[in-house]
């Protein structure tokens, strides 16, 4: 009997994972359904180029509907799982919910940005863990250029030049690296700026920075980023955002435009909220055969699963795309192989190392025993990612990003406006209605006070029914 596979998920995991099992939809053995809240893959690692404006944002991103060919692919998001009667409640993007029914179940709904009760987060602070995010940390960093160039009023201009961001792992890093890189750049464009006016300041709960790297790696950093003038915190937490004010548990305070939080993820509440056995911080219990522990039909891995690391015993694989990628291929050739009744390998992975880049031509990189740092480290950075960058289509385009970023100067163009598209439409509505004189009715206008035609109040009670109370009006003046 033909197998319907679920997929909770379109990232590393969900989108590696169901490239794997088109031997069984070309077969007939499986359908496959994946489910997505956006429609396609974010590479994760090159987020931060994105906002440095070395990498074109759509070029991170990898429709599923397009590289998932011959399988079903849903825009909205899973918000309950009931295993036992095989079925998960959907959400699309428009539309009423509905149950999709499944044979088996693959939990690949990855992490999401881990929120700590700061008073004023919410309201000032900006994420980075999304195209959109990286396309808005893009224009605000030109934004601010722009507006301290344009203002004669120093707060507003100094608190415009100032930035913070908030964690010290390979995103919060590399975020801060390629902003910096963007706006020393920018400001050859803004008389009256130079590069030492702005304020840059990372802030970095334990007392390193890269963790997954080697401790040398990680101090150099420090250093380097010391060196272009990057006051690092180390030891230090964001304690507050009230009023837009950063207040660090040091008790410094920071007048700063703009907050960048980049301190980590936490797995998804969704396989807790259905059930399934997780563990004390909320990833679901797996198998070294990337199963879920304790139940049937049902497939896990990346950074929502607990993991066992096999080569080092007691432990579980780090977070991180070396480990999603190489636990989604094989989790693709597990689930053919289960469908079809055979033997389950074990997920056995050595960690390879890992590298960053910091803008500037600069990065760091650790793979095996060899460090490199400098010019060495960006390049083993950029070289790594591209390896793994999916479709051949993404690999062409990142490259010639790259070539165009080398041959010409940084694009600065800011494009905010996009974030608010129809802003300009409903101004240049009201605009119009506020300016348009009032006219005397035309002869042949009804005043509106005249009865109705036989019929036709029933025909505008109607149609005011239909529209109800939320129906979208013109702008007001």
């Amino acid at each position: 009997m033909r197998k319907h596979i679920l997929i909770v998920g379109g990232g590393y995991v969900g989108m590696y994972a169901a490239m794997g099992l088109r031997k069984l939809v070309r077969s007939g053995e499986a359908t496959v359904t994946v489910v997505d809240p956006r429609g396609y893959m974010t590479y994760m690692p090159f987020l931060a180029e994105a906002v440095g404006g070395s990498i074109e944002p759509r070029h991170v991103a990898a429709p599923l509907g397009q590289v998932l060919k011959g399988m079903r692919v849903l825009t909205g998001r899973v918000t309950r799982v009931d295993h036992e009667a095989r079925s998960a409640d959907f959400q699309p993007v428009q539309g009423p919910a509905r149950t999709i029914e499944y044979d088996i179940l693959v939990m690949a709904a990855g992490s999401i940005t881990r929120a700590l009760p700061i008073p004023g987060l919410a309201e000032h602070a900006v994420g980075f863990k999304s195209i959109g995010e990286a396309v808005h940390l893009r224009n605000r960093v030109l934004a601010n250029l722009a507006a301290a160039a344009s203002t004669d009023d120093e707060q507003v201009r100094r608190r415009a030049l100032t930035f913070v961001v908030v964690g010290g792992g390979f995103s919060g890093v590399e975020a801060l690296a390629e902003m910096q890189g963007l706006a020393d750049e920018a400001v050859r464009y803004h008389e009256g700026i130079e590069p030492a006016d702005l304020s840059w300041t990372l802030v970095e709960a334990n007392d390193h920075i890269l963790p997954e790297l080697h401790a040398d790696l990680g101090r150099w950093t420090v250093d380097a980023l010391r060196k272009r003038a990057v006051d690092v915190r180390l030891g230090t937490r964001l304690a507050s955002l009230a009023g837009g004010v950063t207040v660090l548990s040091d008790g410094t305070e920071i007048d700063a435009g703009t907050v960048v939080w980049a301190a980590g993820g936490r797995p998804s509440p969704l396989a807790a909220a259905s059930g399934l056995p997780v563990d004390r911080i909320g990833r679901l219990l797996a198998t070294e055969y990337l199963t879920v522990a304790g139940v049937e039909d049902a497939f896990t891995a990346g950074d929502g699963a607990a993991v066992p690391d096999l080569t080092r015993p007691g432990e579980f694989t780090a977070p991180n795309a070396q480990h999603a990628v190489r636990q989604a291929k094989l989790l693709g050739r597990n689930l053919v192989a289960y469908v079809r009744g055979r033997r389950l390998k074990p997920y056995r992975h050595a960690y390879l190392g890992s590298v960053a880049g910091l803008g500037h031509h600069q990065g760091v990189a650790q793979v095996y025993r060899i460090k490199l740092t400098g010019l060495l480290g960006w390049l083993a950075h950029r070289a790594y990612h591209l390896g793994w960058v999916p479709t051949a289509r993404h690999k062409a385009a990142v490259l010639a990003d790259w070539l165009l970023a080398g041959l010409f100067r940084r694009e600065t163009v800011r494009l905010e406006a996009i974030e608010h598209a129809d802003e300009d439409f409903r101004q240049a509505l009201a605009a119009e209605q506020a300016n348009e004189p009032a006219r005397p009715a035309a002869a042949h206008e009804q005043p509106v006070h005249d009865a109705p035609a036989p019929g036709e109040a029933v025909h505008d009670a109607q149609a005011a029914g239909e529209a109800g109370p939320g129906a979208r009006q013109a702008p007001a003046a």
